[in-house]
């Protein structure tokens, strides 16, 4: 079999049968691939849904498990997965028709451990049509991946690039299990990994921006979890920054992974300023961020986050005093105690 697709579902009714008809009308016969969905103990009708596809097409498989996050609900799909090659999807996204077989015959024909493609974020769920003439000769170049995030940068998400299994296995790249960003860390660890990375630009994925996703929810314990697994993700970043060799030909790559890890210590401090958390607790992450070389903010400016905004609240959030100052501002009645 040539490519397992591994869905994680929780609780996804409204996008789930899209993501799946989606992955049917690729161009690929049924022995070719399977659809394996993994039902992270959904209480909605997800799993019926998923039943149902199961029921009419040989190469869709529905797993349930108890609750335990997408990267465990990824991590199970890896286990049972039978594909010469792996591509993980989320359940509220879908791909543009017959994309998937051009980009399954690039992979395998050029001898790739990870071929990236295009994604277009929108909120229209009808987009099957690539904007891509499938039709040409697509011409790639084949790369290390230190030299793939120097020249292209790159996404923290899994949805934009296919695997060679063989290369996951040989490398014992897995998901971190119960934390959000799991998927920025096993992006950046399989990419400086990885020794034969191309991309394919061909418009095939679709990242539907859902309203109330569990990146966008305002509830205040969830909230206090994305600032931690941010704190997190800037932490397992160090060990990454570290293993590579420091020469001409990576500082690029460097560059771009310092300023990755800043991102998570900027997006956390954005998100504090919104938070219920108290300050004795802000200077302690404040301090840990320190300690790892995540802060002050002085990689992070550069290729992928630029313009007025961020140069002015960089300059700010450097400045612990005013950052705390605004901290406070920001909501004194809940985060003035100690």
């Amino acid at each position: 079999m040539k490519l397992s697709i591994i869905i994680p579902v929780y609780n996804v009714e409204k996008h789930i049968a899209r993501c799946i008809q989606s992955l049917l009308s690729q161009g690929l016969n049924a022995i070719e691939y399977e659809i394996i969905i993994v039902n992270d103990g959904s209480k909605d009708n997800s799993v019926e849904i998923a039943k149902g596809f199961q029921s009419k097409h040989s190469n869709v498989f529905v797993f349930n498990k108890e609750n335990s996050g997408v990267g465990s609900a990824r991590n199970f799909g890896l286990d049972v997965a039978k594909g010469t090659y792996i591509y993980f999807i989320d359940p509220d996204d879908y791909l543009a028709n017959n994309t998937l077989k051009l980009i399954l015959d690039c992979i395998e024909i050029n001898d790739l451990e990870v071929l990236t493609f295009l994604s277009k974020g929108t909120e229209n769920t009808n987009l099957y049509d690539s904007t891509t003439n499938i039709s040409e000769n697509l011409s790639i170049s084949k790369i290390s991946g230190t030299n793939y995030i120097g020249n292209n940068g790159y996404k923290n998400e899994v949805w934009w690039y296919i695997i060679k299994k063989e290369h996951l296995n040989k490398i014992g790249l897995r998901f971190i299990e119960g934390r959000w960003m799991e998927d920025a860390i096993f992006t950046a660890n399989l990419l400086i990994n990885t020794s034969k990375a191309a991309h394919l630009p061909i418009d095939a994925h679709r990242h539907v921006k859902v309203k109330g996703s569990a990146m966008t929810s305002k509830e205040p314990s969830h909230y206090l979890k994305v600032i931690y697994d941010n704190a997190n993700a800037a932490l397992m970043y160090k060990p990454l920054i570290e293993s590579i060799k420091r020469n001409e030909e990576n500082e690029a790559c460097l560059e771009r992974l310092k300023a990755r890890q800043q991102s998570f210590v900027f997006f956390l401090m954005i998100r504090i300023l919104k938070s219920t958390i108290k300050l004795k607790e802000v200077k302690k992450i404040i301090k840990n961020m320190n300690k790892i070389n995540a802060y002050p903010l002085n990689s992070f400016l550069g290729n992928d986050y630029n313009g007025f905004i961020y140069t002015l609240l960089v300059k700010l959030f450097n400045i612990k005093s005013v950052y705390y100052f605004l901290f406070l501002v920001s909501n004194p009645l809940l985060k003035l105690k100690k």
